[in-house]
């Protein structure tokens, strides 16, 4: 199978590319500024906020399956316009499409929220999420939109790198004890990703742990399995805080775990806690 995936050179997306090298697929991967290392990987610069590139790279490799992990929290053009740009581009070449979402789409008014659930944002960046949902649905309508949380991995993460540095005193801030989400490790997430791309599914799936758990407790099981003291990790409520954005979603899952193999785990139990 010969795979795409936008915005490779991301935490996420590095997953994705060691995955499906392993896997023996023909794989292809973008990068904005910077390409990343994974052998059997062929890396391409793209700027997904260019229609005429994406159309050009796109229909040029002709891809069977196109993952799109492309984002960034502070520019709508990449997160929304260039969404849009790659589900017109995949379509035009034939491809299916695996848009990657977040629970950033959802104000956290009713806390849990299940795969039925309509987007209500209350951040830029939600709401750049949530047009970019709108925008795939109604270009590709099979492609899946696939909703997830906090990612975490075995120390790689931006989460992760947080916390070592709040505990090592290399950093200033706190991690909010009110702030909740279902943190999914990026094993787990890339293997689910890939999973839908070869289902007949399409539409809306969330793929997040089943764990809801507070940015704090999250960093101390981090900083007890990376043997760092969690002592020292500075607490608060967001609540109290300005930070925009949701401060409780917890993604449900259960539709999509029940269609697929992959065990989407929680982090107690993939960072070592009972």
């Amino acid at each position: 199978m010969r795979v795409l995936i936008v915005g490779g050179s991301g935490f996420l997306g590095r997953e994705l590319a060691r995955q499906c090298s392993a896997a023996g697929h023909e794989v292809a991967a973008t990068y904005l500024s910077r390409s990343g290392e994974t052998a059997g990987v062929d890396w391409l610069p793209l700027d997904v906020r260019r229609r005429e590139d994406a159309d050009a790279l796109i229909g040029a490799l002709r891809p069977d399956v196109v993952i799109n992990a492309a984002y960034r929290q502070t520019d709508w053009a990449t997160t929304a316009i260039g969404a849009a740009n790659v589900a017109l581009a995949t379509s035009a070449a034939g491809g299916r499409l695996v848009h990657v979402s977040s629970d950033a789409v959802f104000s956290g008014a009713a806390i849990r929220y299940d795969e039925t659930c309509l987007p209500d944002p209350i951040s830029p960046y939600g709401a750049a999420k949530a047009a970019a949902e709108t925008a795939v649905s109604a270009i590709a309508p099979t492609a899946v939109i696939a909703r997830t949380s906090l990612i975490i991995g075995d120390g790689g993460s931006p989460h992760e790198a947080l916390v070592r540095s709040l505990a090592t005193g290399r950093a200033r801030g706190m991690l909010f004890t009110d702030d909740v989400r279902c943190a999914v490790h990026v094993v787990d997430l890339a293997a689910a990703l890939l999973e839908l791309a070869t289902s007949e599914y399409h539409g809306v799936h969330h793929v997040a742990g089943t764990d809801a758990i507070s940015r704090y407790e999250l960093g101390l099981l981090i900083a007890r399995r990376d043997g760092l003291d969690a002592g020292r990790l500075p607490s608060g409520r967001r609540a109290d805080t300005d930070v925009p954005g949701p401060i409780d979603v917890r993604l449900e899952c259960g539709m999509t775990q029940g269609r697929l193999r992959t065990r989407l785990r929680g982090a107690r139990q993939f960072l070592g806690s009972a």
